[in-house]
């Protein structure tokens, strides 16, 4: 047994203790992570003269890729397994082969690329392939558009383009396809964008992302009777949104009659190495090129995508770029070739088989749930199990796309969603990427997420394949996708059922205005409008920002369920409230009530405070003048000479005089000053009958229950909120119930003023002579 290369063995360490510090985390001292919140910045900075080693280097790359998490307490990976190490130490090895002598480079390339190449057509059933490794997953098909021109146009090589304007060349394309994908082909290849042709799908029989074959043939023989010439077909083996597979047979027979090249790609393709496969998968192998994606599909970081392609004439494919005399060129397989090694036959049969596996558990979990639909009979009564058998082999596709969508036997309490159906679209579409947004949140191992379907709206999407070998998915996260499902659903149609009660009680208050928003997941939008007329637009303006805004943060502080935002960062609407989701037992009408009866306390309050100048201009007026004459009074009664300083103090000497001192107290409301004698007599009777009253609500709310549910309606009704416990709740309500006693009570008009000026300022005796100086003090 020959001894290992001392330098491949050294690499594999380093890569080996490298991964485990960026991985860890625990590398930096306490003392050093402090510092380094003192010192490092986002931006760069010199570099260091003395240079670094490799541990402080790693360190500043941990740093990087974490920096951010570690403010918001959480860290988040792809996971990265043995056979991801094995795809990482490639890149290592290649930049250390690279620098062999040129004859032993070109031994081991061409020996690392064609075991890839031999490797992969075996394991996906493409029988005497070539391929192309290539970083971009477009790039593979630039590459098989070029080697078709080249086929086509025998002197397109000498010529160039002017080869194609007597004849322009035509590449057709599902409309179920990557968007931008054939723009993106024109822009590399230098054709206009008339040279796309894009082809509807399926609008009468079967699915509705499989590309219309009949229409495609009529498109190709208009295109040759106008003179152009039929280049290229790309077909799906998966549509990148629903997971669909066309027509693959068909499509190969088609191409064949027009002499045109096929070119397949899509995550279906996958499910070629299982033992038993779609027969419409299946036609892939017969078809001219492939493009996959291992890295997603078997977890792999870093790995180039695979271009399978067949062509006789090797001249033609190093014209299109296929092939390259460049070694280095070759090496770009490396990563995947010690990968597949690493994994072998029985472990990628194994990552495919387990993915397919869950989308399969998945989908029989999904047959028990109503309201559930498939992206093909979203409007049909037909389960989801059925619905995929509409399409020809499409149960073993490992895409799931599903979406909700109200049920036709739920009842309604007068409030289903009416309207044309646009408008019921753009709610079900904002309630269903409430929905998959809740999903991915809250189950993120499933790796489920949003996807916009052009005829059947927002549907949630569970693609295995692109997602399990990375987050390492398992069974028991399928159950608990399954199990918040679940739970969502009442949630999404209680909410769908009571959008229209809401919209409804809020039209019959004239304080306030229903804003229409589809795209809000959740009861709706609101705005509460002021009632004053006198005002100018700006002034009227700020007032309605002002008392949404208070009235938003009153709603927030309350004991519920619901919830209440200022919506979307980037809405439209200004100056509203939005509320949340809505559960089973929601009293439509108390909640309007309340927002009503916050809104009108809060206008009010803003009204007093902005006459408050106005208030106590007019009330100091008064008060001087009333301070003058109490003067004028008591210089009348004592004399002018008790006024002069020295001799009225030897005159109170010999003479007292007595005189009652008057208290005066400044009423806020009524701007004038008054006698205290009332504020204590009334207060001491206020104290008494206070401690007699007993206190009241204005709603009444049983013992741990919450505020807008009807009572003993959806006891076990799920809310999309987390529950606080049952201490908290009996806490919170003792609380808020006693602070509106508080605010109820009922208090004489004059009085509850006097009460309200004693506490603002506090009640304070004016001696005699000083009236004068209090009033200064005062203003």
């Amino acid at each position: 047994m020959k001894m290992m290369d001392p330098t491949l063995a050294e690499m594999g360490n380093h890569l080996s203790d490298a991964m485990k510090i960026l991985e860890s985390g625990k590398l930096e001292s306490e003392q050093g992570k402090e510092r380094r919140k003192l010192s490092w910045k986002d931006f760069p900075g010199p570099l260091q003269g003395d240079g670094q080693d490799v541990v402080s280097i790693l360190q500043l790359v941990q740093n990087l890729m974490h920096g951010e998490d570690e403010k918001q307490g959480h860290r988040r990976m792809q996971y990265v397994g043995e056979q991801g190490h094995m795809a990482l130490l490639g890149h290592s090895l290649a930049a250390y082969i690279s620098v062999l002598e040129r004859e032993r480079l070109r031994k081991l390339t061409t020996r690392i690329l064609s075991d890839t190449t031999l490797w992969l057509c075996r394991l996906f059933r493409y029988e005497n392939g070539s391929a192309y490794y290539h970083e971009d997953d477009c790039e593979g098909l630039v590459k098989m558009c070029r080697l078709a021109i080249n086929t086509h146009y025998e002197d397109y090589a000498t010529e160039g383009f002017t080869v194609l304007s007597s004849k322009p060349p035509v590449i057709y394309q599902s409309a179920a396809s990557r968007p931008g994908l054939g723009q993106h082909l024109c822009s590399q290849l230098g054709l206009p964008l008339s040279s796309l042709c894009i082809v509807p799908c399926n609008t009468m029989f079967g699915s509705l992302h499989q590309m219309d074959v009949a229409l495609l043939d009529k498109l190709i023989r208009d295109d040759r009777e106008s003179g152009k010439l039929p280049l290229l077909l790309i077909a799906n083996a998966g549509t990148p949104g629903a997971g669909h597979t066309d027509k693959l047979s068909r499509l190969k027979e088609l191409c064949v009659q027009h002499n045109m090249w096929l070119h397949v790609e899509g995550v279906n393709l996958a499910t070629l190495v299982l033992g038993q496969v779609s027969s419409t998968v299946t036609a892939a192998t017969k078809c001219d090129s492939m493009t996959l994606t291992p890295g997603p599909w078997l977890g792999l970081p870093a790995v180039p995508a695979v271009t399978l392609y067949r062509h006789e004439d090797p001249a033609l494919s190093l014209a299109a770029g296929l092939t390259s005399s460049q070694p280095v060129e070759k090496l770009r397989a490396l990563p995947l070739w010690l990968s597949l090694q690493y994994l072998g036959h029985d472990g990628i049969l194994q990552r495919i088989k387990h993915a397919s596996q869950l989308s399969q558990q998945l989908l029989e979990h999904l047959k028990t749930l109503a309201s559930i639909k498939t992206s093909d009979v979203l409007d049909s009564e037909v389960s989801l199990i059925e619905a995929l058998r509409m399409v020809e082999d499409e149960l073993n596709s490992p895409v799931v796309v599903f979406r909700f969508s109200q049920d036709s036997n739920t009842p309604s309490s007068g409030g289903s969603v009416k309207g044309n159906v646009a408008e019921e679209r753009d709610i079900l579409d904002a309630l269903n990427r409430w929905l998959g947004e809740q999903l991915a949140q809250q189950v993120p191992l499933s790796g489920v997420d949003v996807v916009e379907l052009e005829d059947e709206g927002t549907c949630v999407r569970f693609s295995p394949l692109m997602t399990a070998a990375a987050l390492g998915t398992q069974e028991n996260d399928v159950a608990a996708l399954v199990e918040k499902l679940g739970e969502m659903i009442p949630v999404l149609s209680c909410t769908l059922r009571f959008r229209q009660d809401f919209k409804d009680e809020v039209l019959q208050q004239a304080s306030l205005s229903y804003i229409e928003d589809q795209s809000w997941p959740g009861l709706g939008v609101v705005r509460y409008e002021a009632r004053s007329t006198d005002l100018d637009e700006d002034k009227r303006q700020y007032r309605v920002e002002k008392i949404n805004s208070d009235l938003l943060k009153k709603l927030m502080e309350l004991d519920t369920d619901l919830y209440f935002s200022d919506g979307p960062e980037f809405c439209e609407e200004k100056n509203c409230i939005f509320i949340g989701m809505a559960t089973e037992d929601l009293d439509v009408a108390e909640l309007v009530e309340t927002i009503v009866s916050i809104g009108k306390d809060i206008e009010e309050s803003g009204k007093f405070f902005e006459n408050m100048t106005e208030v106590v201009r007019r009330g100091i007026q008064e008060a001087e003048q009333q301070l003058q004459k109490a003067n004028e009074e008591k210089l009348m009664e004592e004399g002018v000479l008790r006024q002069i300083p020295l001799v009225g103090s030897v005159l109170n000497w010999f003479s007292p005089v007595q005189a009652s001192v008057k208290g005066r107290t400044f009423n806020l409301a009524e701007g004038c000053l008054d006698s205290t004698e009332p504020v204590y007599s009334v207060k001491a009777q206020m104290n008494k009958e206070a401690s007699l009253d007993s206190p009241k609500s204005v709603t009444k709310q049983f013992p741990g229950q919450k505020l807008f549910r009807r009572h003993g309606a959806g006891s076990d009704s799920v809310s999309d909120t987390s529950s606080v416990s049952h201490l908290e709740e009996s806490f919170r309500e003792t609380a808020h119930v006693q602070a509106i006693d508080a605010e109820e009570a009922e208090v004489p008009q004059e009085h509850h003023v006097h009460i309200e000026t004693e506490t603002a300022l506090s009640d304070q005796r004016v001696p005699e002579g000083q009236e004068t100086e209090s009033v200064d003090a005062l203003r």
